[in-house]
Formats: structure tokens, sequence, C-alpha cells
């Protein structure tokens, strides 16, 4: 079954039910069963991402507190980006402008 055909099914509930038509009750019961646990482990990898992401936003906030309890900013930790050279310009670019 394609990615494509369960993209279908998940939106459109008669299409679901003319998928289930073909499958017997034992293979419906399995289905469900394989659906559930599927639904399960997104849900713990959501939660797990949503708690990394709370970890990484509190450390984050302690050491911005630390930087400004030291009395320095943002700026001060980040050195100036060296500016960039520009590239070569297109090889037509003076037939363009006169065109």
């Amino acid at each position: 079954m394609s990615n494509q055909t369960l993209e279908r099914i998940a939106r459109n509930k008669n299409v679901a039910r003319a998928a289930a038509r073909q499958l017997s009750m034992e293979q419906l019961h399995k289905l469900a069963e394989v659906i559930g646990e599927v639904i399960e482990q997104k849900n713990d990898e959501e939660k797990r991402r949503q708690e990394e992401e709370a970890q990484k936003a509190r450390k984050l906030a302690e050491i911005r507190e630390q930087i400004n309890e030291a009395g320095l900013s943002l700026e001060d930790l980040v050195p100036d980006q060296p500016k960039r050279k520009r590239g070569r310009p297109p090889k037509n670019a003076k037939d363009a402008d006169k065109g």
C-alpha cells in the first residue's frame, strides 16, 4: 500500500470504509492494533521532542541570566562577522546594462 493510498484513507471516511470492506474482521482487528501502536509511538516521540525543547529553553534562559549577571551582552560573545566579499559580476553584466 502506498503512502498516497494511506493518506486518501486517512482523509476520507468513505474511502476508509471501502478499503475496510476488503478485509476480514481478523485483519481489521490486527490493523487497529497496529495503528494503535503506531499512534502510541508517535505520541511518545512527540512528548520526548517537547521535553527536549523545554530543557533546551531552560538551559538557554540560564545561560542568558548568567551572561546578564556577569555584565555582558550577547554581542560581547559573538565576534563581528567578516564582511562578505562580493563575487564576480555576471559575464554579460556590462552588456545587460546597455541593452
